[in-house]
Parts: structure tokens; sequence; C-alpha cells
């Protein structure tokens, strides 16, 4: 009864976090509450743990993903994790120790990488917002990720909306639906990316 109690606490906590982060900066969070935990494994099971590659996580917030890159089988030294927010970041330094969190722009990698400007990744789990942001610069990140992954490795992208946040390219990359998650609020459309050649 006590650890259900702790779990209580612990999402409620999350939840007020998120939402403060939500009000202050509406634009850089995509949802009015945390991303769920199964929403969160399905991203992370695109993962391989054997690569001998790190991860490249975009949009932690309160690291419901995080959390579950790291289950996947992850270390924690092999995760690369981008947030915007500093009030995100600074929590998620506390709650995942070992984790190479960057408080930077994930629409500027070269610069908020830094070191890491040209390391190549397994592949990228993104949250963020791109229907926040025009189409030109939501094309222009996926290219720029794919460019950080070996071909075929995947970039996968949460979304709430009914189609692909990134308009098909066919020639430049491939873009494939890859779940529904009823049991997310809102629901949530996972998308993934590949390169096509």
């Amino acid at each position: 009864m006590l650890r259900l109690k702790e779990r209580i606490g612990r999402k409620f906590d999350e939840e007020i976090r998120f939402f403060q982060g939500w009000r202050s900066n509406m634009r850089a969070v995509g949802a009015v509450l945390p991303t769920s935990a199964i929403t969160a494994r399905r991203m992370a099971s695109v993962a391989d743990p054997h690569s001998g590659l790190p991860v490249l996580e975009l949009g932690p917030g309160t690291g419901v993903i995080t959390k579950a890159i790291l289950d996947r089988g992850i270390a924690p030294d092999q995760l690369t994790s981008v947030e915007y927010s500093s009030d995100f970041y600074h929590q998620l330094l506390v709650n995942f120790p070992g984790v190479n969190f960057v408080n930077g722009d994930a629409f500027d990698l070269k610069r908020s990488l830094g070191a890491q400007a040209n390391q190549t990744f397994d592949c990228v789990i993104s949250a963020v917002p791109l229907l926040n942001f025009p189409m030109h610069r939501r094309v222009s990140l996926i290219e720029d990720l794919l460019a950080r992954i070996p071909v075929g490795r995947p970039v996968i992208q949460i979304s709430y909306g009914p189609r692909s946040p990134v308009v098909p390219m066919p020639d430049r990359y491939h873009t494939a639906h890859f779940d529904f998650v009823m049991r997310n609020i809102p629901p949530a459309q996972l998308w993934v990316y590949r390169k096509t050649h």
C-alpha cells in the first residue's frame, strides 16, 4: 500500500511539473499531460541495445520516455537527450544520473550536441512537438536526424494529429505509421522515418 501511494505521489508530482512547463512555454511542450508509459515503451522499442551506438532522445520532458529507453537496456552513458526547457533539464539531471542531458535546441543540434555533433547514433526517439513548427523546419529536422543514424535505422516521432507531422518525400526518406496508442492523453500517433538510400 505504501509503495502504491509513493507511485501515485511521484506520478502526481510529474504531472504538476509537466503542467508548469506547459504553461510557461506552450510552444515547446506538445501535450497537456506527460506521455504514457505504454507509449514510451512503444517508442523505446526501436532502440537496439546491442548496436554499440548511443541513442539520441529529443524532448524528454519529465523523463517518461527516458526511463523506457533505459529499461530497454540502453546504458545511461549511451543515451544523449536534448531538452529545451531549463526546468525540465535540471529535474532530469537529478532523476537520471549518468544520462548525457543537454539543455539545448533540437532544431540546432550542431550547436546543442557540441563534442557529439559528428556522433553516429543507433536511432532517434523524438517527442519534439513538431505540429507547433512550420513544415520546412520539420522536414529539415527529420533530414538532419536521418543524417546522424545508419541507413535503415529509424527516427521515431510522437504526434497527436491523424497524419504524419512531416510531409512524405519518398525520394528523400521513407515514412511509415508505427502505432496508434489509445492509452495516452491525448491518443498518440507514432511515426517512423528512414533514409531511402
